[in-house]
């Protein structure tokens, strides 16, 4: 098997030049690249992680710590981390943990500071538990993708303004007992994410003068979760809501196998809106608020590579626009 020593010498340059000619970190006329590169594939050399991490002081992984991907986006997200990492040619070392566990808090205090990494991707963080400030004092590269990005390069829709939008079309539509399903009943265990787009919620119904109509229906953010939580929403027919905004698109789904089994009319008795635009969206005909998670982590993969390549850079934040969608789970009030 070559070694970079090999195609030092046929290329007749030192072992650096050729190291620095086949990573493209470093100064080297294209005259000489060329023919480093010539000399390597001729002696059909590939560049081992470990050779390259020590002539160049980087190890080309990139650590990724998110929740477990077991929901749409988070899944969509890392396809996106993970393409554009591989494109980059960076390995990736993912950390998928339920936040508030034994196994997250052991990750933070033993084995993040034990492992090199070029730069950190953090999914989805929290406040409350001040991991995203555990993670900037080691002083390696980082992003973060959420709305909670406190002193490090974001991507993030904006979340206020998703819960906002989804809940002023229904007003615009007619609508004035309109209820928000999903988010933890517990302050500590609620999405920070989540929080905004409740936020956004009363935000709009109290610009419409409809405060005093305001109705969340607690659930977790997952279909079931919003099955349940519709169920007891809509059981009482003088209670029921005539319109529902689901924190995401599984709550609204979940929100809407419960409205037709319960022989409730979508959207003629009830108009229902999501937030995520998910890959079933559509097959649901659901009106959501679109966000495009792999195009969050192609932008996320892009930030952290312009911070290690450029360490005094600025930090940068990406809000990508919240867009409706509107299919036909939403109509005019009759």
């Amino acid at each position: 098997m070559s070694t970079i020593a090999d195609v030092a010498a046929r290329a007749g340059v030192s072992k650096a030049t050729a190291s620095r000619a086949l990573s493209g970190r470093g100064y080297v006329s294209d005259a000489t690249r060329q023919r480093v590169e010539d000399a390597a594939s001729d002696l059909s050399y590939v560049a081992h992680s470990s050779a390259t991490s020590l002539a160049t002081g980087r190890t080309r992984t990139v650590g990724v710590i998110m929740p477990p991907v077991d929901r749409w986006f988070f899944a969509e997200l890392l396809a996106g981390i993970q393409d554009a990492l591989v494109e980059r040619d960076y390995e990736l070392a993912l950390y998928g943990i339920r936040e508030g566990s034994e196994t997250r808090e052991r990750l933070f205090d033993t084995v993040l500071p034990g492992r090199r990494f070029d730069g950190i991707i953090a999914v989805g963080i929290q406040p409350s538990a001040q991991e995203l400030e555990r993670l900037q004092r080691s002083e390696r590269p980082l992003v973060s993708v959420g709305p909670y990005s406190e002193g490090s390069s974001a991507v993030s829709i904006d979340d206020v303004a998703a819960g906002r939008i989804a809940t002023e079309h229904l007003i615009e539509l007619g609508h004035r007992e309109i209820a928000f399903v999903g988010g933890s009943t517990d302050a500590d265990a609620q999405s920070f994410g989540d929080a905004r787009r409740i936020a956004g919620y009363r935000e709009a119904m109290a610009a419409a003068g409809l405060a005093d109509r305001v109705r969340v229906a607690h659930s977790p953010p997952t279909m079931p979760g919003g099955y349940a939580a519709a169920v007891e929403l809509l059981g009482d027919r003088r209670l029921r809501p005539t319109a529902v905004v689901g924190v995401c698109d599984e709550a609204a789904i979940g929100a809407m196998v419960a409205a037709r089994r319960l022989g409730i009319a979508v959207p003629t008795e009830l108009s229902i809106v999501g937030v995520d635009d998910h890959e079933h969206a559509d097959m649901f005909a659901l009106t959501t608020i679109r966000q495009a998670p792999r195009e969050q982590g192609h932008e996320a993969v892009r930030l952290l590579d312009q911070q290690i390549e450029q360490p005094e850079s600025p930090l940068e934040r990406i809000v990508s626009a919240s867009v409706l969608v509107v299919r036909n789970s939403t109509a005019g009030r009759r």
